[in-house]
């Protein structure tokens, strides 16, 4: 989490925390919610937001402007999917959590750019959970 500069989610989660109450729990880093809309009336508090009509590749675009050196955090769901069909992921992070939710977006659905070549992962065992950590083994542009 220190390592990041900017995160990029998806106006559905944006919606589902309620913004976070205006303070996303990485801290004060900037956040950008690709959207068709920007919500009315939202002003912000501890988190910058900002609202991205154009697109996915605009918002990531917009980010790694934001984190300078730090890294940008892409996701959840489909975002994920689309930042790695534009060739833009240059890791892919997988937490495996022994809990069938039965439903919610998939994340690599409609993946065109298949196959994307990443490396052996790094595992990080946790209470609970599995890290998988997948490099690409030609940075993405």
């Amino acid at each position: 989490m220190a390592r990041t500069g900017a995160l990029v989610v998806g106006r559905g989660q944006f919606d589902l925390t309620g913004g976070w109450g205006g303070s996303h729990p990485i801290g004060d880093v900037p956040v950008f919610v690709v959207t068709h809309r920007p919500p009315e009336g939202w002003v912000n508090t501890v988190t910058p937001f900002t609202f991205v009509t154009d697109g996915v590749e605009s918002a990531i675009r917009q980010a790694v402007a934001a984190a300078g050196a730090r890294d940008v955090g892409v996701g959840p769901g489909s975002l994920v999917g689309q930042a790695l069909d534009l060739g833009l992921l240059n890791e892919l992070r997988l937490d495996l959590v022994p809990v069938v939710l039965g439903g919610g977006v998939r994340m690599l659905d409609g993946v065109g750019a298949a196959p994307v070549d990443f490396g052996d992962p790094e595992v990080i065992v946790g209470a609970g959970v599995t890290h998988l950590i997948y490099r690409r083994s030609v940075p993405a542009t």
